[in-house]
């Protein structure tokens, strides 16, 4: 087993040094965004300060060099997702833009009234809107991949939802309202079985698990660079050409065409056919920095640490009195979501940043997970290979604090 040396880690992250109210930064809110190591900033930084050009169309070296840059980053995207071909990695913002590209393109021409989507219990709300907005529009219809107390699928359940009217699975690949990693394979083979076409949404895998989109057999999947100590702004669409191919433009202008006349225009290839306007050229030389450093650390170090560190959350979060933790997943990534007593997980939070505990509160944009488990709102502490078992100890203090000061000790 890969050891990772996370004093050396931590050295990497300038903002892990900051103090909050007095007290060391103990951030907690991976899920939300994680933080960004000195390579990523350094890259960035080293394309504004020495490369910045619009992309693609100029001749002078500065526009070269950037779109070497760029291409380049969707060179090492493309790896990161093991994807066959370059060309079918789209960037956007983010996984919630290429949802709804997705849903804008594919959905509105291949779904149709009566027409069904499976979308599980374990959504985010990125992954449930812009499904509801199709099948308004369209009169097709939602049904719910059920899941049970642990928050786990139940695959069972899933296998009996699909008719001759089911026409696309969207699902999660890890929760990040609790952390279950869910067995994306063999959801993507149940509905593959069954020519139905499959989107994972991956924008809580990517900083934990190694994606394999191949392997998975999905036929879209989509991440954002934030959550993997990437830019904020910047993500990538997977989708298999052939689909690429012939679903029509998200959005119109710059970029995405062949050529334009009054009397009609013809677009571009993929990948450009979908990347109209400037694009995000500083967040994809970042994100693709952030993928060099991930493969740097390595993904045995990276599981084998934040496995330890969650097993030992859970110990000691088990401990506390009064502390109910939602859901227990059969496997689970570093998001642990949890209540105390009748303290208000708003106010949890407050009394922990007085400590310089970050955690994230509320319905993590999750609400029929919430509404699963009967609760208005979770704390939630979610992990990174930068955390430490001393993080988890300042973690479980200032909840033991908090109790002291809503009277609940």
């Amino acid at each position: 087993m890969v050891t990772l040396d996370v004093d050396r880690v931590r050295a990497d992250f300038p903002i892990l040094a900051e103090r909050v109210n007095g007290k060391p930064l103990v951030y907690l809110d991976n899920a939300a965004s994680s933080q960004k190591p000195r390579h990523v900033i350094d890259a960035v930084s080293a394309y504004y300060e020495h490369s910045h050009a619009n992309i693609h169309r100029g001749v002078h070296f500065l526009s070269q060099h950037a779109t070497e840059a760029y291409e380049g980053a969707r060179e090492t995207v493309t790896r990161f997702l093991n994807a066959p071909e370059s060309r079918e990695v789209i960037f956007v913002r983010g996984t919630t833009e290429a949802i709804n590209l997705v849903a804008q393109t594919y959905g509105r021409s291949n779904i149709g009234a009566g027409d069904e989507i499976l979308v599980s219990n374990l959504e985010h709300h990125s992954n449930i809107v812009p499904w509801q907005l199709l099948c308004a529009e369209k009169g097709a219809t939602i049904k719910v991949i059920p899941m049970n107390q642990a928050g786990d699928l139940c695959i069972d359940r899933y296998e009996q939802l699909f008719t001759d009217r089911t026409k696309l699975v969207a699902v999660g690949h890890v929760s990040n309202a609790i952390g279950t990693i869910n067995p994306i394979r063999q959801i993507t083979s149940i509905a593959k079985q069954r020519g139905v076409t499959v989107l994972v949404d991956g924008a809580q895998a990517a900083p934990h698990v190694p994606i394999d989109v191949t392997d998975i057999g999905c036929d879209f999947y989509a991440i954002s660079g934030h959550k993997m100590f990437g830019p904020t702004g910047i993500g990538a669409l997977y989708g298999r050409a052939e689909l690429l191919e012939a679903m029509p433009p998200y959005q119109g202008g710059g970029e995405m065409i062949r050529s334009v006349s009054f009397e009609g225009s013809t677009f571009a290839p993929i990948p450009a056919k979908y990347e109209a306007g400037t694009p995000n050229i500083a967040g994809t030389i970042g994100m693709a920095a952030a993928v060099d450093y991930l493969e740097h650390i390595g993904w045995s170090a990276i599981r084998a640490a934040e496995d330890e560190l969650v097993r030992y959350a859970l110990k000691r979060l088990r401990g506390v009195d009064g502390l109910t933790l939602i859901g227990e997943p059969q496997e689970r990534a570093g998001v642990v979501s949890f209540v105390l007593n009748d303290i208000h997980a708003h106010d949890l939070g407050t009394i922990l940043d007085q400590d310089g505990v970050a955690v994230r509160t509320g319905h993590h944009c999750a609400q029929p997970v919430m509404d699963f488990y009967g609760v208005p709102a979770t704390a939630r502490a979610s992990f990174a290979f930068y955390n430490t078992h001393a993080e988890v100890d300042s973690l479980v203090s200032g909840l033991e604090k908090a109790k002291e000061v809503f009277g609940n000790g």
